[in-house]
């Protein structure tokens, strides 16, 4: 295992960077982050190595890393941006699975469920239609799951089985947790640990996961931020601190 970098960041502050890294290569493309970390690492990479992305208010505006206004996005050209693989979204999940299924909807069996949670709401139509990462500020065994209660975001198994028509745009970049990143760059395109932040071991994140998780021989550590990364998180993005709400320690 790499030994961990020196450079004085939160955990917050390698989460931040471990999320703006699944926007790395993607071009073009409009980045809806969900959350604070995420939003914070989408405009860390708008304002590094990411120059060519595209952020939104949420609603109908383009706007720059300061939020001020850029360009008008009407809703048939979202829609044309969602249906057409030009936009990387990052979103939570209550539940996920080792194919990267995602729960947003309940817990418990669906017709009667112990605990009602957002709804499905636009979690199938993202996953098939554009990349999808998450982001999941805490991360346990009733998150990380053999099977969720509710497939909302469709995993690698599922879209494989619906065909060409599921499996066109449909890509799972990365899972961020508080613990690490992870990937689905395996044979059966099963859940794999690609880096672990500093400080945590790879034990945890095994005792932390609901199902057996592929482990490399050499897990290395989420990349150090560099020094004017941590200055534009730290003054220009989130100088209130909002990244640190989401992560412990």
């Amino acid at each position: 295992m790499n030994t961990p970098g020196t450079a004085a960041a939160t955990r917050a502050e390698y989460c931040v960077i471990a999320c703006a890294e699944a926007w790395r290569g993607d071009g073009e493309v409009l980045a809806s982050p969900m959350g604070a970390v995420p939003s914070v690492g989408a405009r860390l990479a708008r304002l590094t190595f990411a120059p060519e992305l595209l952020l939104t208010d949420g609603e109908a505006t383009i706007v720059g890393p300061d939020g001020e206004a850029e360009g008008w996005l009407p809703y048939r050209k979202h829609l044309t941006l969602v249906t057409g693989g030009r936009r990387h979204v990052m979103m939570g999940a209550s539940q996920i699975d080792r194919f990267g299924n995602q729960n947003i909807s309940c817990i418990g069996d669906w017709e009667q469920p112990a605990r009602q949670l957002l709804g499905v709401r636009g979690a199938p139509v993202n996953t098939l239609n554009n990349p999808v990462s998450y982001w999941i500020p805490r991360h346990s065994p009733r998150v990380f799951v053999e099977r969720v209660d509710m497939v909302c975001g469709v995993g690698y198994d599922r879209a494989e089985a619906a065909g060409p028509s599921a499996t066109r745009f449909h890509r799972i970049p990365r899972v961020v947790s508080d613990l690490g990143v992870f990937d689905f760059a395996t044979p059966d395109r099963s859940m794999r640990l690609a880096s672990l932040h500093p400080g945590i071991t790879v034990e945890m994140v095994r005792e932390a996961t609901g199902f057996r998780l592929t482990v490399p021989a050499d897990v290395p550590y989420t990349r150090d931020p560099t020094p004017a990364e941590l200055a534009l998180i730290r003054e220009v993005i989130d100088p209130s601190g909002t990244r640190n709400r989401e992560v412990r320690g």
